[in-house]
């Protein structure tokens, strides 16, 4: 008894090595990964696990119940021979990782195989290995991960009912019990330490392989990173070669490359000589990317280069989506197809979603831009029209009364139109510049209201380097205009105030006209109030863009009494730098 089982543990070695070359095929992994298979790579697990059911059984020791002799290897067995062996390894594991279907088709197999090989235990043998099939399929737990106790248990459980089924169905029964006897235990110590051992294996090489995993992730991440700030800008020529240039020098492969949905817009590494910007995309590969959403692995004749002496011999293209639309590729081309690996593969798989998700977040960038330019241009429009023809009487009416100060307000005019135009292709302006856009206003204004009409400046010049979103405090004294001074009998006053606060500039409109009530002011700003004269949309807008751009703190505080005019007032933050758009 014991001089089988040291040879059989021998032969654990051919189960080890066997074990780690099936974690080698993607759906041995997926397998293990308890995911669902398709029907072709059911039978692929069915065909493999017999056909290592199959190495069991050549491996396995014969022997000879007449002569009381072990052999080395089984060809072919005699009626007087039976079979010492591994089988059962093989078929455990496919019940097991698969379930009853797997099993018994990897029972069926190595079944017959070793029903053919002959002896007198043969179709006693076959029965078994598809009893052994079912049974670890009844211990197959979908989603729930393989423990080696279980494994242990249930090899040495099904070498324990093929014993039963040899005593059962051989004949004649002596032979079959003495057989039993001399390799019962040893078969079942043996392959239940087999079983085990081959989850083992495969649960170490999958963690290896998860680990892997998790280092091209965060390589994917830094990528991702490092690429943000030039695909955040969309997919163009600029932005597409900064991003191949960075993950050309952060990943081992001949070159890189991006495209649109029609032309090349990069190419760096080998063959750049010969890829260039701006040619039309030449492979099917490519365009079955773009029309599929799927990815390719593109072989030497599938890149369809042409020049022939071209070194890149295989790609693997990904596409670039926007909420789930192709609107290009990556490509990550190698020598050979040899050199894609499934780490690599993984790699470029999740920075494809990555450098997806930028591309949506550069439309969303762009929409945000677009929403910031037409609040601007809201409050362009609501300032314009009525000020332009009032400004315009003005100063047709000077003009041959007073010709120098017609063409001061003029010049006034013409500068507040460029500033006001000017707003929308700047996110920031200085105070100094908002400043000046103020006078020009009301330089016109105090002309219309001669006598009627005075403003006063409180200015703290070292605050006027403080940024600020342009059109914020015109809109703020124009209301002062149209809500506090318009109806006064007696001189209206508007006193602009910019002060430096520490490390803040507070900023303030008042007015002497005659307030607002308590229920509107507690909506003005908030939300957008119904009025005649239209103040309520621009106050809304300039206190959403100061939240906006400088925080909750930045919210404008209206104070008010009917009756004793209205503050507005506002704090930023004092320096800040000038971005434009």
């Amino acid at each position: 008894m014991f001089e089988l089982f040291l040879p059989m543990l021998e032969r654990l070695g051919i189960i080890v090595t066997a074990a780690f070359i099936f974690t080698r095929f993607h759906f041995f992994r997926e397998l293990a990964d308890q995911k669902m298979l398709t029907g072709k790579q059911q039978m692929t697990a069915i065909g493999f696990f017999g056909l290592f059911g199959m190495i069991g059984t050549y491996t396995g020791i014969t022997y000879d119940t007449s002569s009381l002799e072990f052999g080395r290897w089984a060809y072919q067995l005699v009626d007087t021979e039976a079979l010492a062996n591994s089988r059962v390894i093989g078929i455990v594991a496919a019940g097991l990782f698969g379930g009853w279907r797997i099993g018994l088709g990897a029972g069926l197999i190595a079944g017959f195989h070793r029903y053919f090989l002959g002896g007198f235990t043969g179709l006693a043998c076959g029965v078994s290995a598809v009893v052994a099939g079912l049974i670890a399929g009844f211990f197959h737990k979908k989603g729930k991960p393989l423990k080696l106790k279980t494994a242990l248990f249930v090899g040495a459980l099904a070498e324990t009912i093929q014993m039963g089924i040899i005593l059962l169905m051989a004949q004649p029964f002596t032979r079959a019990w003495e057989l039993v006897q001399e390799i019962g235990l040893p078969m079942i110590a043996a392959n239940g330490v087999g079983s085990a051992l081959f989850l083992l294996i495969i649960r170490n090489v999958l963690n290896e392989e998860e680990k892997a995993g998790a280092v091209q992730a965060q390589k994917a991440l830094k990528l991702a990173e490092l690429t943000v700030a030039h695909l955040r800008k969309g997919l163009t020529k600029e932005s597409a070669a900064r991003a191949c240039r960075i993950i050309y020098d952060e990943v081992d492969v001949s070159a890189i490359s991006m495209t649109d949905k029609q032309t090349i817009l990069a190419h760096v590494g080998l063959a750049d000589d010969h890829h260039h910007y701006g040619e039309s995309i030449q492979t099917d590969a490519t365009r079955e990317v773009i029309y599929s959403g799927r990815r390719v692995i593109a072989g030497h004749e599938d890149i369809q280069c042409r020049n022939k002496d071209c070194p890149l011999g295989a790609a693997v293209i990904v596409p670039l989506k926007k909420r789930d639309e192709v609107v290009g590729t990556l490509k990550f081309y190698v020598r050979t197809e040899k050199e894609i690996s499934t780490v690599l593969l993984e790699l470029i798989q999740g920075l494809s979603a990555l450098l997806s998700q930028q591309l949506e977040l550069a439309d969303a960038d762009q929409a945000e831009e677009m929403a910031r330019k037409a609040e601007v241009k809201a409050l362009q429009a609501q300032v314009n029209p009525h000020f332009l023809f009032n400004s315009l009487n003005v100063i047709v009416s000077l003009t041959r009364t007073e010709p120098d100060k017609a063409r001061s307000l003029l010049i006034a005019l013409s500068k507040f139109f460029r500033q006001n135009l000017g707003a929308t292709t700047k996110t920031r302006v200085s105070l100094a510049e908002e400043l000046k856009h103020v006078r020009a206003y009301l330089l016109i204004e105090e002309t219309r209201f001669v006598d009627r009409l005075k403003i006063d400046y409180d200015i703290d010049e070292s605050a006027l380097s403080a940024k600020i979103a342009p059109l914020t405090l015109q809109p703020l004294v124009e209301n002062s205009m149209k809500h506090g001074v318009k109806d006064q009998n007696e001189e209206a006053r508007i006193t602009l105030t910019i002060h430096r606060e520490d490390a803040c500039v507070r900023v303030s409109i008042a007015d002497n006209g005659r307030g607002i009530d308590t229920e509107r002011l507690q909506q003005l700003g908030d939300e957008v109030v119904d009025s005649d004269k239209g103040a309520g949309f621009g106050l809304y807008n300039v206190n959403k863009r100061l939240e906006y751009m400088h925080g909750e703190g930045a919210k404008l505080h209206i104070e008010s009494k009917p009756g004793q005019g209205t503050m507005i007032s506002f704090t930023l933050p004092l320096e800040e730098k000038e971005e434009t758009a």
